[in-house]
């Protein structure tokens, strides 16, 4: 909280105090320091791929072998139903949107943590380090889309108009996963029990979501409770936006854009709480 004051000699004097109590979010502070969360962005993409001899191509890489570890393991082993699409098409279009949600979550709730110093030393809005995840993210899911869309095209299950709304689930993934790094982001600061906590939890959450399974393979009495995971309706929308024939469970796809809704919003004000203490904490 910045308050102007008149110093001895008329001077304005700026002086920067913790808020107290809950504060709405300073949007307009958060886009004066746009190029700080550019730069951070920027150096995030760098460093990655630094020292690597393929760069970028591991963006595609990773998710292809996954997507062919998942045809094997369900598609083969397992022979769950698909819809006629090929499994690797099948998996491959839900790694998408897995990865963008992982992502985004496992770097912005690390943020605050890998950059102490610079919490403790310089002022700016805090919020900036978790936000600058998502270039990245984009970034990323754009370079993995590339193969996507050669896949649909040779195996001719293009989606046609609904992949105009792959932008619109992309956004789902980035907002709900921002609600949840926002959140673990502020108590990490106090808890690092977060931190040890986050990988199995996001593994848990690999296999109770339709990532390299249909939602048609979960048994009629239990996919109402399945539907409560808010991945399922978001991973079905990006099969249906990418993949032609894909079902989209439109209750489910209404539910996960409210709950990522108020999932950014609470971690958001979490955070927000939180943020005067972290310079201290962290």
């Amino acid at each position: 909280m910045a308050t102007e004051t008149l110093g001895s000699d008329d001077v304005p004097v700026l002086d920067l105090a913790p808020s107290k109590g809950w504060k709405a979010i300073d949007v307009r502070e958060l886009w004066r320091f746009r190029d700080l969360l550019w730069s951070l962005a920027i150096r995030d993409v760098k460093l990655r791929y630094r020292q690597t001899a393929l760069g970028a191509v591991w963006v595609v890489i990773q998710p292809l072998l996954a997507a062919g570890i998942f045809s094997f393991v369900f598609g083969t082993v397992a022979n769950l139903p698909t819809g006629g699409v090929p499994y690797v098409v099948f998996a491959y279009a839900g790694l998408l949107g897995w990865n963008a949600f992982n992502s985004t979550v496992t770097k912005s709730s690390t943020s605050l943590v890998a950059h102490a110093s610079m919490v403790q030393k310089v002022y700016f809005p805090r919020m900036a380090l978790p936000l600058s995840a998502v270039p990245g993210t984009v970034i990323d899911f754009t370079v993995a889309l590339s193969l996507m869309a050669v896949l649909t095209v040779t195996n001719g299950t293009f989606s046609g108009l609904p992949v105009l709304t792959l932008p619109f689930w992309l956004a789902l993934a980035v907002l709900l996963a921002l609600g949840l790094g926002l959140s673990a982001a502020a108590l990490m600061v106090s808890y690092r029990d977060v931190g040890q906590i986050l990988p199995v939890a996001m593994q848990m959450i690999l296999y109770i979501s339709p990532v390299a399974y249909s939602v048609q393979a979960i048994p009629a009495d239990l996919k109402f409770v399945y539907s409560l995971n808010p991945l399922v309706g978001m991973l079905e929308g990006f099969r249906w936006s990418l993949i032609s024939g894909s079902h989209l469970p439109v209750g489910a796809a209404i539910y996960s854009t409210v709950f990522a809704i108020v999932s950014f919003l609470f971690g958001a004000l979490l955070f927000t709480r939180m943020e005067r203490k972290f310079a201290d904490v962290v």
